[in-house]
């Protein structure tokens, strides 16, 4: 997901004591509908989990007294930390399907980070071309399966439409991944990107119009 993630973990802690994933993200969205219905953008909010917050707080030397509770400047330090360095072709752990068809998103502009009890959740917005809601079918995950995206929560629809979630088989996504050679050989994620094994799936369904 985050090139950055790599880094940072490899450079604090020895890569012989890690196997994928290595980062567990918790994610909503919420779709940006225009005036005649179709989705335009949708912002993206991620809460990551406590370990890995700590490990960004303390490489940028934020909430040095550890209580949690960022200043205003912390804050501002801490936008877009999780969106710079994205190496070319790396598309943001998002990814729009509309029949079949792959929908181009923007660069990512941040909006908001911040700390929610031990976690740092940030929230940034990604626009494309505008959509009709019905048959989209959207897929968070990080090919390279460094981070671990969860679906929590989905927002912003337009009246008669509703998101049905359907969580990742990751029995069978472990299976595979094993037969392959397992989460703690580095090359295969290296070669292979089995993240969307892991991806749950949302699709939208919407009532026909009367």
């Amino acid at each position: 997901m985050l090139r950055a993630v790599a880094l940072l973990l490899t450079t604090i802690c020895a890569p012989a004591a890690w196997a994928h994933p290595h980062v567990f993200v918790d994610v909503t969205l919420r779709f940006l509908p225009d005036a005649e219905g179709r989705l335009t953008g949708v912002e993206v909010t991620w809460a990551y989990d406590d370990f890995f917050s700590l490990l960004v707080l303390e490489d940028r030397g934020l909430d040095p007294d550890g209580d949690t509770i960022l200043t205003d400047d912390e804050r501002a330090a801490l936008l877009g930390f999780d969106l710079s360095d994205w190496p070319e072709g790396f598309e943001g752990a998002m990814f729009l399907y509309d029949g079949g068809r792959k929908i181009t998103l923007s660069q990512p502009e941040p909006l908001q980070a911040g700390m929610e009890g031990a976690r740092i959740v940030t929230r940034h917005v990604r626009r494309f071309d505008p959509v009709d809601p019905a048959g989209l079918v959207v897929r968070p995950y990080d090919p390279s399966y460094y981070a671990a995206l969860s679906l929590a929560a989905t927002g912003g629809l337009p009246d008669g439409c509703r998101a049905r979630i359907e969580p990742a088989d990751t029995q069978a996504a472990d299976a595979l991944v094993a037969s392959l050679g397992g989460t703690s050989n580095e090359t295969l994620f290296e070669e292979v990107e089995v993240g969307i094994h892991y991806a749950d799936t949302l699709e939208i369904t919407c009532a026909p119009s009367s």
